[in-house]
């Protein structure tokens, strides 16, 4: 597989998560002319710091769905914030996005036991508003992989294989190696990834550079690929669930 394979990038942040440097309208625009149909917008929960307020997200209506000939789903990456599996947004303001994901990072995240870590984010991956659960390789906590691929398999919760952990200025040694096994793993139990670029920055939309020779080491099975077929990936997120909240 290459860039040209590529359909879509569902992780990505716009100047709202505090530390990005562009637009939502620039973020389109690049999607656009690197021929993607859907681009994924999610900002980062609140509880890291600099994030957007969670009144962001109630107000994400007001962004067109569909811009430049993209489809834009606008998301959310909530921080798993305990040992718990406990993420910060509660379910009036998930019910807001189009897009759930969560994710380990260590300004939100004490690490535990490896065993801890582990079950801390399969029962993420059990709530049924989390879709795809970002950068499990990227060396934050310690986690047993065959059993989050197996939990994916099992729950339908996608994980992300992340492009920006294996830039070398980000100094994550382990997340090639983590990476690689993530992929090694989904392989032999026939469960697919999404791989997401992060990008905090609209030249870095799609950019999964860093993972086309993981891919290729590995052999991974194009297939397994989301980023490859919308209306595949389409079918794999989980749709959201009944509402149980009143309205505020």
């Amino acid at each position: 597989m290459n860039e040209k394979g590529i359909k879509l990038d569902l992780h990505t942040h716009t100047v709202a998560s505090g530390h990005a440097y562009s637009t939502v309208q620039e973020m389109a625009r690049a999607a656009a002319d690197k021929g993607l149909e859907i681009l994924g917008i999610t900002e980062h929960g609140p509880s890291l710091p600099g994030a957007c307020h969670p009144l962001y997200f109630r107000n994400v209506h007001v962004i067109p769905r569909e811009v430049y000939g993209v489809r834009l789903l606008m998301g959310v990456e909530l921080n798993i914030i305990d040992n718990d599996g406990n993420v910060d947004f509660d379910e009036f303001f998930m019910e807001k996005t189009d897009l759930r994901s969560a994710g380990l990072h260590s300004l939100c995240y004490e690490p535990g036991t490896r065993e801890e870590n582990t079950k801390s984010v399969i029962k993420v991956m059990e709530n049924p508003w989390i879709q795809i659960i970002t950068h499990p390789g990227d060396g934050t906590a310690d986690l047993d992989f065959e059993q989050l691929v197996l939990a994916s398999k099992r729950t339908g919760t996608i994980l992300e294989i992340n492009n920006s952990s294996l830039k070398p200025c980000r100094g994550k040694a382990e997340a090639r190696d983590n990476n690689r096994e993530i992929l090694r793993l989904c392989a032999k139990h026939n469960v697919p990834v999404i791989l997401g670029s992060d990008a905090h920055i609209s030249f870095s939309i799609a950019d999964y550079t860093y993972l086309y020779e993981l891919l290729e080491e590995t052999a991974f099975p194009d297939e397994l690929i989301l980023n490859c077929d919308t209306e595949k990936l389409l079918a794999s997120l989980k749709p959201k669930p009944e509402k149980t909240f009143s309205k505020r």
